[in-house]
């Protein structure tokens, strides 16, 4: 057996980790923790007193990390050493230590919250932070601290913020320094917007060309990138004599075998991030480094989990790079800057706080724990907790903070509530089998080949297809190919084999799952129909209305969205979203699934309210009376109905503020009385303002027995405004009269503005005599004057007449009897009567 860097450490760590009951190790990659760890567990007869497990980010982690185990046992695994994925295990009545996934061992928390016959728990690659392993991890705790306190549990990763899970867990830090070599690490000089496939190949070339003498890795975000960039490299592999082999989740376990494997010749390997951490690759010694990652977001669409693109964080980068420095020195060489490298975030954002929380909730609620007061290792966000309980009930699995029968029959199957919700629905109508295969396309990913779809969304394979519901489109083709497909008929038939095949898998798992449910069956439904409502089961919060007959336009509760093109949903009026995706600042709904009224009656008639009331024509301006009937919400049915004229006269009254009462009287009249009246109020409070409700209740009583806006504007509504200021008008007169008086005109107008005070103009001979000019507001407020030529231009805007005579007009007496001379320009202005225009001339 092989030295590692751990092995010296071993004896240290286990005593460790039995005296406290926890132990948090942070071992460099290459150390050996994930393999050694384990084993010397059980060489500390830790396993005598029951088995221990190993939680794994990934299926592939955990079954060669297994294998692995097992050879430096000199056994078969499944004997000591086991494993237990999804789709595949090798365990027996001997094995003492099981590698799981991190989902595998959320469903043992589920069957088994006590964790009976578990003597070890042992968290690989704790960094990644995903949702099952955080709940997995204070579930762990709490067993310990209560009914388990002989329960050991150990956290391990290379890259771990260590100081939080010692202090969550109670238990001592210890470092382990890993075995590495020198890594030469080369950054793009530039942004490289060639596809992503010839970046890799140009990468390769150099590589092969410089002779590195060992195994290439190449990071890429999916399995669609990996077999583009394998097709783009194969020349240049010919070329050098060497093999291109894949390396993702989704191949077959001989698959992933040879490409970790040893090989007769060097080799390109082409991975996703399931060969970042947990699994040493032997040869390797240059990685190149796409810099993307698939990530799980959850989509606000369909309540699951969702893979977006995009760029990973420093700390995946440097797990990437240490791959290449196992053997011997290696190289990296990353598809991107150094710039855009340092500005990354130096950690993923763990799952807990960007996942949906639902199928966490309903687990938690199954054992008795109130997911709002549960004692998280990192509290999840209060509104996605809100929002996976409103599901949940929505679901019809929890009621009142508390799970259900129905919750119970979902809690036990291996999905999502959505997707068992279907399940389950399926079954109580009597479709089992059609309901599991339903339920497994939902919850996996497109069966059909990426040049069916539009934009490679899985949108469909032809416009002219129409049906009741794109899922059952798909189930069509997948029961036309049969449980065991060949390649020539999945080819034939545009589907992705690898995909119908983990279809296949889940429906089988999912139908073994659901015959252990004792669920009443109530037969005689047609078997469209039972899809169709079970369906609707699985997504109550997307009920979608188009919004024009032949329309793609569709309208939600929550918002609007557009029916993807490809959709075969075409005629129905009501729809369930089930799956959707942004797309150019746009939301389109892929997939869609025919509801009817009938059917929200049947399921949900509770959520379903009927409202009688008005509704505002805006191209006849005129009301009419409707009935609506809505679901959460969203109209999903709509039809005239008589109202009376309260209700149609508070419509029309609304619908006039919103378009603005300048349009039903003399706009400007109206201003200017508005105007008025918030001068005068800046004097006595006691004034009523002319606001949008003092408005709409002059508009609710001046509708009354009226239904247009053609009426309304033959209704006097300035009139009425006047009316309704009737008790108000003396005080406002004096306050902000509409005109004064000057000693050359007896009705002047005073204009009233918004953050300026009081005005009025007239001729500057208008003025003659006066002293002073008039004031507002109880003579508190003196009214700016503006003085005008004979143009009617002012030459003076003031509110001081007295000093205006005395020292401006001089200079501009002269200049105005130059202009001006038929006009009287008296030396004394203030003995002077007003003169009319035109009469006489300037006399000294």
């Amino acid at each position: 057996m092989q030295p590692l860097p751990i092995d010296a450490h071993l004896p240290d760590l286990v005593a460790k980790a039995k005296a406290s009951k926890g132990l948090v190790l942070v071992a460099e990659p290459g150390a050996g923790k994930t393999t050694r760890v384990p084993r010397a567990l059980l060489d500390a007869s830790v396993a005598s007193a029951g088995e221990i497990l190993v939680a794994e980010p990934r299926r592939i982690a955990a079954r060669m990390a297994a294998k692995r185990v097992a050879e430096e046992l000199g056994e078969p695994v499944g004997r000591t050493i086991g494993y237990r994925v999804r789709f595949d295990s090798a365990v027996s009545r001997d094995t003492r230590v099981t590698f799981v996934t991190e989902g595998v061992l959320a469903r043992r928390f589920q069957s088994d919250p006590s964790l009976s016959g578990v003597a070890a728990l042992v968290f690989d690659e704790l960094h990644e932070r995903h949702l099952d392993t955080d709940l997995a991890l204070a579930r762990a705790r709490r067993l310990r601290d209560t009914s388990r306190p002989e329960l050991i549990l150990v956290a391990m990763s290379a890259t771990l913020e260590a100081e939080p899970v010692g202090a969550f867990l109670d238990a001592p830090i210890v470092h382990v320094e890993g075995r590495t070599f020198p890594i030469e690490l080369r950054h793009a000089e530039q942004p490289d917007d060639r596809p992503l496939e010839r970046q890799v190949r140009a990468a390769v070339v150099r590589l092969l060309d410089e002779g590195v003498g060992g195994d290439l890795l190449v990071f890429l975000p999916g399995a669609r990138e990996i077999r583009r960039a394998m097709e783009a490299c194969e020349g240049p592999a010919k070329a050098h004599g060497v093999d291109l082999v894949p390396l993702h989740g989704d191949l077959p376990a001989d698959a992933q075998d040879r490409a970790v494997r040893p090989g007769p010749r060097p080799k390109v390997i082409f991975s996703t991030n399931v060969a970042e951490t947990s699994l040493t690759i032997d040869g390797v010694v240059a990685v190149i480094d796409s810099g993307l990652a698939r990530v799980a977001r959850h989509s606000p669409w369909t309540g699951m989990q969702s893979l977006l693109t995009a760029p990973i964080s420093r700390a995946s980068a440097a797990q990437r790079a240490g791959r290449a420095g196992r053997t011997r020195a290696g190289i990296c060489v990353r598809l991107y800057t150094s710039r855009e490298h340092d500005a990354r975030p130096l950690r993923d954002a763990p799952e807990v706080q960007r996942a949906d929380l639902a199928e966490a909730a309903l687990g938690l609620l199954a054992a008795g724990e109130d997911p709002r007061a549960f004692p998280w290792f990192e509290t999840p966000p209060e509104a996605a907790l809100d929002a996976a309980m409103s599901l949940l009930e929505k679901l019809g699995a929890a009621e009142e903070g508390a799970i259900t029968r129905l919750g119970e029959h979902l809690v036990a199957l291996p999905a999502h509530p959505r997707v068992a919700r279907i399940a389950i629905e399926a079954k109580r109508r009597g479709f089992e089998e059609a309901g599991a295969a339903l339920a497994a396309l939902v919850a996996e990913r497109e069966i059909r080949l990426a040049s069916r779809t539009r934009f490679g969304h899985g949108s469909g394979p032809r416009d002219d297809e129409v049906g009741a519901s794109d899922l059952l489109a798909r189930l069509d083709e997948l029961e036309a190919v049969g449980p065991r497909p060949s390649h020539g008929s999945l080819r034939h038939a545009g589907l992705d084999g690898r995909a119908v095949r983990t279809v296949i898998e889940a429906k089988r798992q999912l139908e073994r799952a659901l015959r252990r449910r004792d669920v009443e069956v109530e037969p005689g439904f047609d078997e469209e129909e039972a899809l169709l409502v079970a369906t609707l089961a699985g997504f109550p919060d997307r009920v979608a209305r188009r919004r024009k007959e032949g329309g793609r336009e569709l309208a939600l509760a929550g918002g609007g969205a557009t029916l993807d093109e490809a959709s075969v949903v075409k005629d129905a009026a009501l729809m369930v979203a089930v799956e959707a995706q942004e797309h150019a600042g746009r939301t389109f709904v892929r997939q869609a699934s025919a509801v009817s009224l009938e059917h929200l009656m049947e399921l949900f008639l509770d959520r379903l309210e009927d409202h009688v009331g008005a509704r505002f024509d805006p191209k006849l301006e005129r009301i009419f009376g409707v009935r609506e009937l809505t679901f959460d919400g969203l109209v999903v049915e709509r039809g005239d109905a008589e109202i009376d004229d309260a209700t149609a006269a508070q419509a029309l009254a609304t619908a006039a503020l919103q378009k603005g009462v300048g349009r039903f009287c003399d706009a400007d009249a109206l201003e200017a009385l508005t105007l008025r009246l918030r001068f005068a109020r800046e004097h006595d409070e006691r004034l009523p303002t002319i606001d949008d409700a003092w408005l709409e209740a002059l508009l609710v009583k001046l509708c009354a027995g009226r239904r247009s806006f053609a009426e309304l504007r033959d209704a006097g509504l300035l009139d009425w405004i006047r009316a309704e200021l009737t008790p108000h008008r003396a005080r406002l007169d004096a306050l902000a009269p509409e005109h004064v008086a000057i000693p050359g005109r007896a009705r002047v107008p005073v204009t009233y503005e918004v953050d300026r005070p009081p005005w009025i103009a007239s001729r500057l001979q208008d003025f003659f005599s006066a002293a002073e000019g008039p004031k507002v507001a109880d003579g508190r407020q003196p009214l700016v004057l503006h003085l005008l030529a004979p143009n009617r231009r002012a030459v003076q805007v003031t509110t001081d007449l007295a000093g205006f005579w005395e020292r401006h007009y001089p200079e501009i007496q002269r200049e105005l009897r130059r202009r001006y001379p038929r006009h009287a320009w008296p030396d004394d202005p203030l003995s002077a009567p007003p003169s009319r225009p035109g009469r006489g001339r300037g006399r000294r």
